[in-house]
């Protein structure tokens, strides 16, 4: 075995870091716009300059290897503000602004931060004002309009302090913590996922591969950057030299108009977000290349609107806060047949099987849990080594999903594995019922899960939401169940709701139902007795 000690001037000349990537396509495409925010367009050139002056103030505040909060929507400030965190070897805590100010305190002391970056905005939101001056710690202003709040510096000011345009010469390691991001929390407390400059570089590079990106490229940016999904696609699109056009939110007529000025070629979105665009039956824009959906199955009449009028190419990716997507894709139109709850195959950066509870790899048609490894999986969950040992037993990343390969090598998504419901010693998959009940023309969205019963353990119950103007009760969705599900398969709860609760990606958070709805279903099952 050869003997070559890594010296610190190897490691600066073959260094893997986050930074490097705007500062490499500014190199390449300086001119080139790399991100839309409304009127303000900022060239590759600029951007390297503005994050580079941010990681010389950061240098100079806090130093190097601390934790440095984020309360942004997005925004160009905000992607300048996370490339300086990067480039100055610190560590970015993106925060949901959407939890509330008891979370949002939670997770900025859990990860210990030294600083927090804030929008003007949201600090001018009294829970959030107080919960930051508790923090005690230097805040930066983004989207500011002046001087900023008393004892904060705007980036403007922190930019001009930084001084040098040049890219920070400092020492980072490949597996160096580059980020730490909270789960989005569909199962109750958020853990905090710890990733390094390595599985963000080596999944915007495996994106690369696996979509083809180019410089020519406009993606789209409606989903919140302090998500894994929206802010890998922000790192690919650095990394290949294409544009992002962000917006605050969705809204469809915007979005529309928004799509077509830019002439976007990559739209990516939830299947909600498809349904809402093309709800305009003259939309149809002519510059789109390819379409990516994610985080929910997409009923296939919505498949061919899609492929009607936006692009053909279009393709499922899937991905997880602890393993940075993407890590499987599935084309639905290159697969007739195959049902909504086909996630495909690995990208090339990821290795996917499927195991046993005793670490056994399962064959086709063997559901078990879908396990992952590769370079993009994280490094483990911050100050919980009993959660990482158990995401990492028997040397794969347990995602928690159950899944099963088919004869063909693609993979057929189950379940959640907390989300199988077992009912009188039957396991019904909460995502096959789902799908049943979102085919009912009536019904606008659903979430199926299992809730206490005297006798069957587990009762599979149903929340639904109704398309407006739908007329639908509870027994002609049932009679639609019995038609397409086996009778232990078909809901013995239904309840009409007007709206499920979700994450701020549209994640539908059904721990909240479990609380919300387990009393009523007592209810229903003492009445059911009487």
């Amino acid at each position: 075995m050869i003997d070559m000690p890594v010296t610190d001037a190897a490691r600066r000349i073959r260094r893997v870091a986050l930074g490097d990537l705007v500062h490499r396509s500014a190199l390449k495409f300086g001119s080139r716009t790399a991100v839309v925010d409304g009127d303000i367009r900022l060239s590759y050139a600029d951007l390297d300059a503005r994050s580079s002056r941010f990681a010389h103030h950061l240098l100079g505040a806090v130093g190097s290897g601390r934790q440095i909060g984020m309360l942004c929507m997005n925004s160009a400030d905000m992607v300048v503000a996370y490339n300086g965190i990067h480039k100055s070897g610190n560590v970015w805590v993106p925060v949901n602004i959407r939890l509330d100010a008891g979370a949002i305190g939670y997770i900025l002391n859990h990860a210990e931060v030294s600083a927090v970056v804030v929008d003007q905005a949201l600090l001018a939101d009294p829970a959030i004002g107080a919960l930051l001056a508790k923090l005690g710690v230097p805040l930066v202003l983004t989207m500011a309009d002046g001087a900023g709040a008393s004892g904060a510096t705007t980036l403007a000011q922190a930019e001009a302090g930084g001084g040098s345009d040049a890219m920070p010469e400092i020492l980072i390691d490949d597996h160096q913590p580059a980020l730490l991001m909270y789960t989005s929390g569909t199962t109750g407390h958020p853990k905090g996922v710890v990733h390094s400059h390595l599985s963000v570089y080596a999944a915007a590079i495996g994106n690369m591969a696996g979509f083809a990106y180019t410089e020519h490229d406009v993606l789209s940016g409606w989903l919140p950057l302090f998500h894994c999904a929206q802010h890998s696609l922000a790192a690919t699109a650095c990394a290949a030299g294409a544009c992002m056009v962000l917006t605050r939110g969705f809204e469809p007529d915007p979005i529309r108009a928004l799509m077509l000025k830019e002439r976007l070629t990559i739209f990516v979105g939830l299947p909600m977000m498809y349904a809402a665009v093309l709800a305009d039956p003259a939309f149809k824009p002519e510059s789109l290349r390819m379409c990516i959906y994610a985080m929910a199955p997409i009923p296939a009449p919505l498949i061919a609107q899609i492929a009607a009028r936006m692009s053909g190419n279009l393709l499922l990716a899937t991905g997880q806060t602890e393993i940075y997507p993407g890590t499987m894709t599935f084309r639905p139109l290159d697969n007739p047949g195959r049902d909504a709850n086909y996630w495909g195959t690995s990208l090339v950066t990821c290795e996917t099987a499927v195991m046993d509870d005793a670490g056994r790899l399962l064959g086709p048609g063997q559901p078990g849990e879908i396990v992952h490894r590769g370079p993009n999986v994280m490094l483990g969950y911050y100050k919980d080594p009993e959660a990482t040992a158990a995401a990492q037993l028997h040397g794969w990343h347990h995602t928690g999903d159950l899944g099963m390969w088919d004869e063909g090598g693609q993979m057929l998504f189950l379940d959640r594995k907390k989300d199988m419901i077992k009912t009188g010693g039957e396991n019904v998959a909460s995502v096959k019922v789902e799908a049943v009940v979102l085919a009912h023309p009536g019904v606008a969205g659903v979430a199926v899960l299992g809730l206490p019963h005297p006798r069957w353990s587990e009762a599979v119950c149903a929340f639904v939401v109704k398309k407006p103007g739908a007329d639908l009760d509870e027994a002609a969705l049932l009679a639609h169940c019995r038609e397409r599900l086996g009778g232990f398969e078909v809901p013995k709860l239904v309840r009409f709701i007007e709206v499920l609760p979700a994450t701020a990606t549209g994640k539908v958070q059904k721990h909240v139902l479990r609380q919300q709805f387990a009393k009523l279903a007592d209810e229903a099952w003492a009445a059911e007795g009487d």
